[in-house]
């Protein structure tokens, strides 16, 4: 069942490798809530799976605004075609993009590829003061191999923090474009608890996972797909583990053992990371969650890498803050966190070798 702390509820799957909820229903049920003459904004890498697709179709048909936003490498053939007529044969690992995509601007959506030269990182939608975020990419594998959570929060700061973020990325302010020295990211509070969105590059989120970290006084938990030595998170976990904080990590196999990866930085101080994913039918450990002292979860679709926060796209959510001293807020964020950690010991458990 997902986890639901009155205004927020946190999905944890795919159901199909043993995650308590589907990550394809929410994202459904949250296409679906749109009425006729609402505006539905989706920021997505991309969409290959059919059931998505239909579903902005289906509410296109019945009047609802779309306006959709993916990742332009998902529709380009891997290489120049040798002629002509090669141009327009169907084909490709990519081509069942391609053919949704064709089938959401038939319906009159307003369909627009992204306009970084880097990577159009972002998974969240937003409907009126709601928004859907998570690191679940909207695609088949996304929904059904990988390891992801996605996240829904009715408030109406978060949603205009994201709203905000979406008129830029029409705008075509991309990565290193949209870099507002002025801009500073604003905190809600979501049914008592400290929520705060932050979008990279514009507001850094490795530096504020490295001040949450900074933070920790017993304990920090992650799961993470890729994780690179040239982020800085890495040195924050080393100088939590150094003061006596319990590090405990979860790393992508196939990423891990990559040779820029954090993973011997992290395991050389002594701190235990698991790897997991790639067998028994199971894709990626594509998560990017964090727990800090059952009080704090960081969700979102940011890589702990220097890229991500200097020139991709992406957003991330911190939920909590381990100096909250109202009770009914603390009670609230520890729920949270506890099902992150919860579900970070079952991807090591089940998975990890």
């Amino acid at each position: 069942m997902p986890i639901t702390t009155g205004d927020m509820t946190v999905h944890y799957g795919p159901q199909e490798h043993g995650g308590a909820d589907s990550l394809l229903a929410p994202i459904i049920a949250f296409i679906d809530r749109a009425k006729r003459r609402q505006n539905l904004m989706i920021a997505v890498q991309e969409i290959d799976n059919q059931e998505i697709a239909e579903a902005i179709i289906r509410v296109r048909l019945r009047g609802v605004n779309i306006d959709l936003v993916v990742e332009q490498s998902y529709l380009l053939a891997k290489s120049k075609p040798k002629s002509l007529e090669g141009a327009f044969d169907a084909g490709g690992s990519h081509e069942i993009n391609r053919t949704l995509f064709s089938a959401i601007l038939r319906s009159t959506a307003d369909v627009k590829v992204d306009f970084n030269p880097d990577i159009f990182h972002q998974k969240f939608m937003i409907l009126g003061n709601s928004v859907l975020t998570g690191s679940t990419n909207f695609t088949t594998t996304g929904v059904t191999k990988n390891l992801n959570h996605v996240v829904v929060i009715n408030d109406a700061e978060v949603a205009n923090a994201y709203k905000k973020e979406f008129a830029e990325i029409r705008a075509g302010r991309f990565g290193r474009n949209s870099l507002d020295p002025s801009e500073v990211p604003k905190e809600a509070r979501v049914s008592g608890m400290r929520v705060k969105p932050l979008f990279a590059p514009d507001h850094s989120p490795e530096m504020e996972i490295m001040k949450q970290i900074l933070k920790a006084r017993t304990r920090v938990d992650f799961a993470a797909f890729t994780f690179a030595q040239s982020s800085g998170i890495d040195d924050a976990l080393v100088a939590a583990h150094d003061r006596g904080v319990k590090v405990l990590g979860v790393l992508d196999r196939q990423q891990a053992n990559q040779k820029w990866a954090a993973k011997s930085t992290l395991q050389n101080a002594g701190i235990t990371v698991t790897v997991a994913g790639g067998r028994a039918g199971l894709g990626k450990v594509h998560h990017k969650l964090m727990t800090i002292d059952d009080q704090v979860a960081i969700f979102g679709s940011f890589n702990y890498t220097k890229p991500a926060n200097k020139s991709n796209d992406e957003n991330i959510i911190v939920v909590g803050d381990v100096s909250e001293s109202d009770a009914a807020a603390r009670g609230l964020q520890e729920q949270v966190a506890l099902a992150a950690r919860k579900e970070i010991t079952r991807i090591a458990d089940d998975f990890g070798s």
